[in-house]
């Protein structure tokens, strides 16, 4: 599928480019040799900054090629990913939040080193900085490249990786966190624009009358609720499996949590956790229902991960072609810096500051340029061997299956019970490793599944009950961490309680809780309408 744009629509291209870089080294925070500044924005930011930068830097690859791939061949059942995805997210909001925000942490295995001790700390970290390299970042340029492609078949991915790179390396390397995010929010605000009037077209050209089929005859297509053998999202993997997942991705993520670490009180990072659940509520409307009335308008494409591209080239008109082209770009380039920005942050403040004696803040956010520019090179060089885009996302998804579960047991039972110390945290992490890594061997060496032939969302809750059942048994059997180091790393009812006597008196419309409440109710009504 090549497609050659017009003069206009190549004008609105590079024009946005050109923009973006301007726009984006116009917005650096001035004075960012402070580590304040350039890591985290001068923790500064607004709710609605911090709503739409999560938002468009939440849209990765995964989000816009693969998952418009998965409903134009199973339809929308993978929206449930990020229907209970935001449920999780009014919980993150509510519990943990508060204390990464009140702890001044920069990253999020910080909190890990705060609640337990260094060993979890460097775990964690080491993990989180090889799969952001080269998992994430690479997967970024990848599916970027391979968009841009599409209109300009005469150039090879190697090429227009490089040109992505520079892009997204021209602003948010001088100037840090501070520039992504303000871009983020010009990006956000585009990609919605964009996406719906994608939508609208879509619906004009019988795409409308088609999904109203598909529900008067109680198509699968247009269900949420699957039976338990379907291959997309079986029911009980939607409860068990999906919202530990969810809490990994919105919670330990240092891409993504990030961004909330720069809010300028607990409430404005709060509120953008919610502005970002609403926004992602969208995406039913804005990626997965075209994708659905792609299989009506392309029936026979030879792969399902195009239907989203080939949707906006054959339906915007000259002018918004190139714009929702910028659009989909930008998307994927905002992934790449939330990349940048988390990585150099992990290495800077949980590695460097650790084996470099009292570095200035100037050298720290030297070396955070510096390790920003190694992982964009080595994301460059290793993006040749995502030939194989699909697998490398499935491959991605099971390795997610096996890292994430210790470490969401890790911060939950940390959080809600004192009693955990900082032996069963390390042993926890440590159990789920040897888990995981024995299931690859088996898998690889012997043709052997370990749990059987299951969906890999039913996998879940075996891993996080195995790392769990360690991390309490050792943790009983050791002596207990200091109170007085931990306490305020603790939830209890008496923070609830403290929390609803500063609310009282606040109007309703500037209460979090009332529209946490919204939002659930909102993503119980979805699912209720498409069950």
């Amino acid at each position: 599928m090549e497609y050659n744009l017009g003069i206009i629509d190549i004008t609105v291209l590079v024009v946005y480019f050109i923009f973006i870089v301007w726009f984006g080294l116009k917005s650096s925070k001035k004075g960012s040799d402070s580590t304040s500044d350039y890591f985290l924005a001068g923790r500064n930011m607004t709710w609605p900054v911090i709503g739409f930068s999560l938002f468009a830097a939440s849209i990765s690859s995964t989000t816009l090629i693969g998952k418009s791939g998965d409903a134009y061949s199973t339809g929308i059942a993978v929206f449930n990913y990020d229907l209970i995805s935001v449920l999780v997210m009014v919980f993150f909001a509510m519990f943990f939040l508060p204390f990464y925000i009140k702890s001044g942490i920069f990253t999020i295995p910080e909190f890990l080193e705060k609640r337990f001790d260094k060993r979890s700390r460097y775990y964690f970290s080491f993990i989180t900085l090889m799969g952001s390299t080269f998992l994430d970042a690479a997967g970024a340029l990848y599916a970027a490249s391979l968009l841009m492609k599409l209109v300009f078949p005469e150039m090879s991915i190697m090429e227009l990786s490089v040109i992505f790179a520079v892009v997204v390396a021209a602003y948010t390397i001088p100037g840090g966190l501070s520039a992504a995010i303000k871009v983020d929010l010009i990006q956000g605000i585009l990609l919605l624009v964009g996406t719906f009037i994608l939508t609208f077209l879509a619906m004009n050209n019988g795409g409308l009358d088609y999904l109203k089929n598909l529900l008067l005859e109680g198509d699968s297509m247009m269900k949420l609720i699957r039976p338990m053998d379907d291959s997309s999202v079986p029911w009980l993997g939607m409860i068990v499996g999906i919202p530990i997942l969810g809490f990994y991705f919105w919670g330990n993520n240092q891409v993504l949590v990030q961004r909330v670490l720069t809010a300028k009180s607990i409430d404005h990072g709060r509120k953008g956790i919610l502005l970002v659940g609403f926004l992602t509520v969208s995406l039913i409307f804005i990626i997965i229902f075209p994708a659905v009335i792609g299989k009506h308008l392309f029936p026979d494409l030879p792969k399902n991960d195009m239907v989203y591209p080939k949707l906006v080239i054959e339906l915007m008109p000259t002018g918004l072609l190139g714009l929702m082209l910028a659009a989909m770009v930008a998307a994927l380039t905002s992934t790449l810096s939330a990349l940048l920005n988390s990585v150099a942050t992990l290495f800077t403040m949980d590695f460097y500051t650790k084996f470099k004696k009292e570095p200035s803040q100037k050298e720290q956010v030297y070396v955070g340029k510096i390790v920003s520019v190694v992982v964009l090179i080595l994301a460059v060089l290793w993006v040749p061997f995502v030939s194989k885009f699909d697998s490398l996302l499935k491959y991605y998804q099971e390795m997610l299956t096996y890292i994430a579960p210790p470490v969401v047991a890790v911060f939950f039972l940390g959080v809600f019970w004192r009693r955990i110390n900082r032996h069963g945290a390390f042993w926890g992490l440590m159990g789920g490793a040897l888990a995981a890594i024995t299931t690859i061997v088996a898998k690889v060496a012997f043709d052997y599944e370990l749990l059987g032939d299951i969906h890999f969302l039913l996998k879940v809750p075996f891993y996080f009950m195995f790392s769990a059942v360690i991390i309490i048994v050792v943790s009983l059997f050791t002596k207990p961490d200091d109170p007085s180091q931990i306490d305020e790393l603790i939830w209890t009812k008496k923070i609830y309680q403290e929390e609803s006597k500063e609310l009282i008196g606040v109007p309703f419309y500037k209460n979090f809780r009332v529209w946490s409440l919204i939002l659930i109710g909102f993503c119980f009504l979805v699912l209720y309408m498409y069950q």
